[in-house]
């Protein structure tokens, strides 16, 4: 979170932390598990390489994640929730659910409409 930014309203200041274009995707993945840049990768492909190492830095800087390199050959980098970062797994809980159920919704109105 920017430290120096006043916020006017805590929805402001949320969506300053996880309203990243990929931010609460990648914060989803590491909800169960570290994982490695590569797999972040491959989890979310729409994702181009600059913009996921640019929102992994302001995860980190904002210490949302934790960034951790190991000094072997090839680097091994692995991401995980800081403990702060898991205070937001309710959010993401929910907004999980709300896309579940968007999902469904949005898959019977698709059926429907090619019943017409």
């Amino acid at each position: 979170m920017q430290r120096d930014k006043l916020y006017n309203c805590p929805v402001d200041a949320t969506l300053s932390v996880i309203g990243g274009k990929y931010k609460a995707i990648i914060l989803h993945h590491l909800i169960e598990q570290k994982l490695r840049f590569g797999e972040l990768q491959r989890l979310i492909p729409q994702a181009s390489h600059k913009v996921l190492i640019q929102q992994l830095r302001e995860l980190e800087r904002d210490g949302i994640i934790h960034r951790e390199v190991y000094p072997v050959v090839p680097l091994k980098t692995e991401y995980s929730l800081t403990d702060f970062g898991k205070t937001l797994i309710p959010i993401l809980a929910a907004i999980c659910d709300w896309g579940r159920r968007h999902m469904r919704e949005y898959l019977r109105d698709t059926k429907d409409e090619l019943k017409i």
